[in-house]
């Protein structure tokens, strides 16, 4: 199963991404394994924190852990609200965190999920 990479980068940051992704594919190119690996980047904390909110990192958490699941089954699961976790699912999906399995159950096609954050002082 793939990896997940949450990355936090500036604008200014996307040399630098553009760079590591085609060093990613000439290595593939050239028949090494690489390992599958998604990168889903925010522009700014805020911007991380309000699609990961705690709720929508339990969701995903719990839908590790149980599989495969219907959103009325994982809104039991988290003791939540049917309609609540249909809206955090949908969110998830747009960034591609959860994903919707062909029998139409929810899943997270990641069997690790990596957060990166560099916070960096300015220059004085």
């Amino acid at each position: 199963m793939a990896k997940a990479l949450i990355r936090v980068r500036a604008a200014e940051n996307r040399d630098a991404d553009l760079n590591a992704m085609g060093a990613r594919f000439i290595e593939a190119w050239k028949g090494e394994t690489v390992e599958p690996l998604s990168v889903i980047t925010f522009e700014t904390p805020s911007q991380l924190f309000s699609v990961l909110s705690p709720k929508r990192w339990q969701l995903i958490e719990q839908l590790q852990a149980i599989g495969a699941s219907s959103i009325r089954a994982l809104a039991r699961a988290l003791s939540r609200d049917v309609k609540r976790v249909h809206e955090d699912v949908v969110l998830l999906i747009e960034w591609g965190l959860v994903e919707k399995a062909e029998d139409g159950r929810i899943i997270v096609p990641y069997s690790e999920i990596e957060a990166d954050f560099v916070l960096k002082a300015s220059a004085a």
